[in-house]
């Protein structure tokens, strides 16, 4: 167990309030092993507010969509573990009625930030544009449902659970994306604040690898911590939804995640979707 003394330096850790952000920091969050002389305190919101947050620097480490760490580059580094991977599965666009993909350059979309992935995706996928609102992403399902919007772009749990809704998807944006490229499609990741100097990011990359191995090696203790974070899901839902996002690319992006990133921030570029190339390094 890590001991508490008042000389411990504090590393604040954004992420989201969700069943796989909970299960991969399980370990962290819980004291599952010995940090030395580092704290972790954990602050939990959604992943549009981390992006705005990470803009500023303001957390040591964050979970942060790939999209917005193209804006964060002279900020932070990102870490090698800790990604969300859709691989033929994604972030969706759902919607009241069935429609065509056409269909949505002429409807309003309820979005969940224009710095996330899922939206930065959307955006190829249109490039022509459509009109749009930011609405929190747990409010999407509900907002389309009830007609206020005629489509939303839904994140998270929301891709496994908005048929009880009576929603329509429209498009997978993970299977588009594979389709087009036959890459996986990276979603989120963590990244660490490079004025803490090379000595303490490789601490932290290591020990974000080691609570998510932990997890993985301790799934039913970690699935337990990760329900209190499961929206409208059971246990066997949810453990669907945390082996979808955290899996062996969270562990490490391997050679075919890196290169995942590198085109979608290529594709985002080309697009004029994001000012400047890329280079993507990992601490």
């Amino acid at each position: 167990m890590a001991n508490t003394s008042n000389s411990k330096r504090t590393i604040h850790v954004g992420h989201s309030p969700d069943p796989d952000d909970a299960f991969m920091f399980h370990a962290l969050a819980n004291d599952k092993f010995d940090t030395g002389d580092l704290q972790f305190v954990h602050e939990l919101q959604d992943i549009e507010t981390l992006n705005r947050r990470a803009m500023k620097g303001e957390l040591e480490v964050s979970a942060i969509s790939i999209h917005a760490y193209a804006h964060l580059l002279d900020k932070y580094a990102l870490l090698p573990s800790g990604c969300s991977m859709g691989d033929k599965y994604g972030p969706m666009v759902v919607a009241r009625r069935p429609r065509k993909i056409d269909e949505l350059k002429k409807i309003k979309i309820a979005v969940p930030g224009t710095m996330t992935t899922a939206f930065l995706t959307l955006r190829l996928l249109l490039p022509e544009g459509f009109e749009y609102d930011v609405i929190p992403f747990d409010e999407i399902i509900g907002a389309v449902e009830s007609g206020k919007y005629e489509a939303g772009l839904i994140i998270h749990e929301g891709q496994l659970t908005f048929q009880n809704q009576g929603l329509h998807l429209v498009v997978d944006l993970g299977v588009w994306w594979h389709e087009k490229t036959g890459l996986p499609l990276p979603l989120g990741g963590n990244v660490v604040r490079r004025d803490l100097g090379p000595e303490l990011m490789k601490r932290i990359r290591d020990y974000i690898k080691r609570s998510i191995q932990f997890s993985l090696d301790h799934r039913e203790e970690a699935l337990q911590h990760a329900l209190k974070y499961a929206r409208d899901m059971d246990i066997s839902l949810a453990d669907k939804f945390i082996g979808m996002y955290v899996n062996e690319w969270t562990l490490d992006y391997g050679p075919r995640g890196r290169e995942a990133v590198r085109r979608l921030l290529e594709e985002a570029h080309k697009a004029g979707i994001i000012p400047k190339p890329v280079t993507v390094d990992f601490v």
